[in-house]
Order: structure tokens, then sequence, then C-alpha cells
């Protein structure tokens, strides 16, 4: 095969891991069409169908499974060399993909990403906010950050965030005919704003507890989000009651906006960790992001 065709291949492994010629069209910035198209060249030159479409999915054959085990390894061997390249460089270069929670990067992807942003005018960053628990690896992320006990066991971990805890918080208005539940039993008489987790297709379990007792709780209500902030709004709004970052909502809590519950039974959540597999380690333009990314006491 000409060297100038490995692109159909780079094209295949997008569609194989993630399923979609749509999402693996958005992952290589190109169209839909123009992507179908190269797959099926590809097959015509191999001489063999690669892909099972059909209406919902998109799925290996037996022999794009064999080429999606095979080739890929060595494509992925080929760009982590190619990006170790860039230390040759004045400056660093390189692109970076990140999957993380919404909250994650609003308090500390950002903020510490800017600097070095500003900083590296070659080096691209792309952020994807998701509350599900993904494989980094099939999607082609080059790490993921989550909650550290969320981590899988077999990829590297570095913490980039101090522990944190989740607060129930209502508005005075939502309080103005309801009284202030003092237990999490008593949730169960109010109405929760919840959050929509995708994995799953699952509500997140309000979690609490005091004295080593654990309780989990859900908290019924109207409204369901996919994300934090309009959580937040809605709260501010009076429409209920929301479990939230505590540093999310503090600034309301000092202002009067909110109020805050069951202190007593919030206990801290292990901070943020980064994750990734340990074939990124030999990139610098990756261990420049850990290293903007790492805590410190």
């Amino acid at each position: 095969m000409p060297r100038e065709r490995f692109d159909d291949l780079v094209a295949f492994l997008a569609v194989a891991r993630v399923g979609s010629f749509t999402r693996a069209a958005a992952q290589l910035g190109v169209s839909q069409s123009a992507l179908s198209h190269t797959i099926r060249s590809l097959e015509t030159r191999l001489g063999v169908r690669l892909l099972t479409r059909t209406t919902r999915s998109v799925s290996p054959t037996r022999a794009g499974e064999h080429l999606l085990q095979t080739v890929a390894p060595r494509i992925e061997e080929i760009e982590a060399e190619l990006a170790a390249l860039s230390e040759y460089r004045d400056k660093p270069a390189g692109s970076i993909r990140i999957n993380t929670a919404g909250h994650a990067a609003d308090t500390i992807l950002w903020p510490k990403l800017a600097p070095l942003v500003r900083e590296y005018p070659d080096i691209k960053i792309e952020i994807m906010v998701e509350y599900g628990l993904i494989d980094i690896v099939a999607q082609r992320y080059d790490a993921g950050v989550r909650i550290g006990d969320q981590v899988e066991k077999d990829m590297i971990a570095v913490r980039i965030g101090p522990d944190f805890r989740m607060t129930v918080v209502g508005s005075p208005s939502y309080f103005a005919q309801r009284s202030i539940p003092k237990t999490p039993q008593d949730l169960t008489e109010h109405v929760g704003i919840n959050l929509r987790l995708p994995t799953y297709g699952e509500l997140l379990t309000w979690e609490f507890e005091r004295d080593g007792h654990e309780i989990k709780v859900h908290v019924d209500g109207q409204l369901i989000f996919s994300s934090g902030q309009p959580i937040l709004q809605a709260a501010l709004a009076g429409f209920g009651l929301a479990y939230l970052p505590e540093d999310l909502v503090a600034e309301h809590i000092a202002a009067g906006r909110l109020i805050s519950m069951l202190d007593e039974w919030c206990q801290p959540f292990s901070g943020y960790h980064l994750y990734y597999p340990s074939r990124q380690q030999s990139l610098p333009v990756f261990k420049l992001v850990v290293e903007a990314l790492r805590h410190r006491e």
C-alpha cells in the first residue's frame, strides 16, 4: 500500500473505535460523506469489507477486527514517535485531547492550562466535557480527568486537585414554606434538581456519611440536567434542592442566595486525578501538561 494512503487506515481506526461515522468525522475534522468515501475506497483497494453498517451502528467485520487489533498499536507508536520529535523544536508543539467532567474543567483545567497555552502558542488543547465514564484509549483521548477512586487500575494517575465535598443547597424562596432537612432521610420529602449520568443513564445518587454510617438518597423532582451549571441556576431560582460541589456554590451561600444544609453528613471525596496510559509519558508536550496540572499542597 502506498505510504500516502496511511490516512485511510487512520480513518478506519477512528470509525471502528467509536462505532459511528458521525463522531469519527467530528474527531478527524472532515465531513461524514468524505469519511464514508475514504472507507469505501480502502475496502475496495483491500478487497474485503471492513465495517458492517446498520441504521443504528457501525461495527468491524472479522477482517476489520483483525486490522484494528494489528494496525492500531503500530499507528499509535508512529504518532507517538512523531509527536516526540517536538522536543527538538525551539518550542514544544502538539495536540492534547482531555476528557473531563464540567466541574474539573471549570475549576482546575482552565485556570491551570490557560497560562501554558499563552506561553506555548504551538500547543493545542482540546477539552471535552462529559460526565460519563468512557474508555479514553478507544475514544482516542490522551488523558481523562475523574475523581481518584473512579480511575482504572491500569492507568497512571496524577492528582491535579485537592479533596472536595458535595453539599445540599436551596434558595430562601424555596424554604419560604418548607422546613430545612435535618437528616438525609428528610430529603425524600423535598424536591430535587437532578443530574443525569450518561454512562448508565441513571441519576446521580446523593451520598452522605456520618460516623461511618453511609446513606444514599434519590430526591425526586421535575428538573433533570446533564451538567452542573443549569442545576445551580435552577436552585437559585427556587425550583428545588441541589447536590453540588461546595466550591461551586460557596459564593452564593456567603451572599445569602443559597442555604447549605446537612454539612455534618457531607464528607470529602478524593480530589480529581489526571489519568492516562503509560505510552503518553514520552511525549514532551504531554509532560508539560501534566506538570502544569499537578496538584501541589
